[in-house]
């Protein structure tokens, strides 16, 4: 296989089936900051972290780029897929996502005795915003791109299902040279949309949409059509151990004001030395409409849960 930094910048030698010469980017666009997202399953995620994190460690030396996943229960809304978010200048996320699929296609796309090179699907998270820029005026942009990488290029239509979620897929279909190809330029093109730029965040920035679609089911009926019963206010009041009350609040409070701006809810906890009676768990009321409480309650035994686990 061929090694990234061969690769990255690349030369006008393109693959014969191209339609046009492949321009080779410019150092000053190469060195632009930059992310990607995309999916992944469970087993795709441990084959890129390795044993004890070492494959993701050797990654990023190699790349210079930064890898994240989301933590093994932090799905893309409406799938049972992980995100892994890749950042640095053009050239290093690149190189990052070369080896990132090139581990991929070799461990799970590749069999004995084909002599084929091997095809797979990358599904990309991209902003609703920026997705205009991909398709450009009367889709030009994308079949353009088509027409220079050779892979398929599909731009999902917005889910509206999920409140909360304003990201589409774009999934780029070929062999690894190709998705490549096609990568450089839907990052090239990403780069010039300073939305894209601003909208960097967290690998899982899908808190609201996740909790609509637990609480309301997977077509997120119930987050469109409430009935009255759902607005009635309600207050609920929960045990949670002391030691686990920092992992609540967070530091500075900003976990706590993370729940309340997601969930709307109003959460008022006991002061030390305050706890339930005959436990050593403080009170934790969860104020708001049902909707409301149960958002806030699901995020609260999400971070107990995940504190627990360290």
């Amino acid at each position: 296989m061929e090694s990234p930094d061969n690769r990255y910048p690349s030369s006008p030698d393109a693959s014969p089936k191209q339609s046009s010469p492949r321009k080779s980017p410019t150092r000053e666009s190469m060195e632009k900051n930059t992310f990607i997202r995309f999916l992944v399953s469970n087993a795709e995620a441990g084959s890129v972290i390795g044993k004890g994190g070492s494959t993701i460690s050797d990654f990023q030396s190699q790349s210079g780029a930064r890898i994240q996943l989301s933590r093994n229960h932090e799905f893309f809304p409406g799938t049972s897929d992980r995100i892994i978010m890749v950042s640095g200048t053009i050239g290093e996320t690149l190189k990052a996502m070369d080896l990132i699929l090139a581990k991929l296609l070799t461990e799970f796309y590749m069999e004995d005795g084909d002599a084929d090179e091997p095809r797979s699907k990358l599904r990309l998270i991209v902003p609703n915003s920026s997705c205009g820029g991909i398709l450009g005026k009367g889709g030009a942009t994308i079949k353009s791109f088509v027409e220079e990488s050779q892979a398929g290029i599909k731009i999902s239509p917005q889910d509206n299902n999920y409140l909360g979620l304003s990201d589409r897929l774009v999934t780029v279909a070929g062999t690894l040279d190709e998705q490549m190809r096609a990568i450089e330029l839907i990052l090239t093109k990403l780069g010039e949309d300073h939305h894209y730029a601003q909208s960097y965040g967290a690998p899982f920035p899908y808190a609201a949409a996740a909790y609509n679609s637990m609480n309301f089911g997977p077509n997120g009926a119930g987050g469109k059509f409430q009935n009255n019963k759902e607005e009635r206010s309600t207050s609920v009041t929960i045990g949670v151990a002391d030691e686990h009350i920092g992992f609540v609040v967070g530091r500075g409070g900003r976990y706590l004001m993370e729940i309340n701006q997601v969930s709307g809810a109003r959460i008022k906890i006991s002061d030390r030395g305050d706890f339930i009676s005959g436990t050593e768990d403080r009170k934790v009321t969860i104020m708001g409409s049902q909707r409301a409480v149960r958002i806030a309650e699901a995020m609260i035994s999400e971070k107990i849960a995940a504190s627990s686990e360290r």
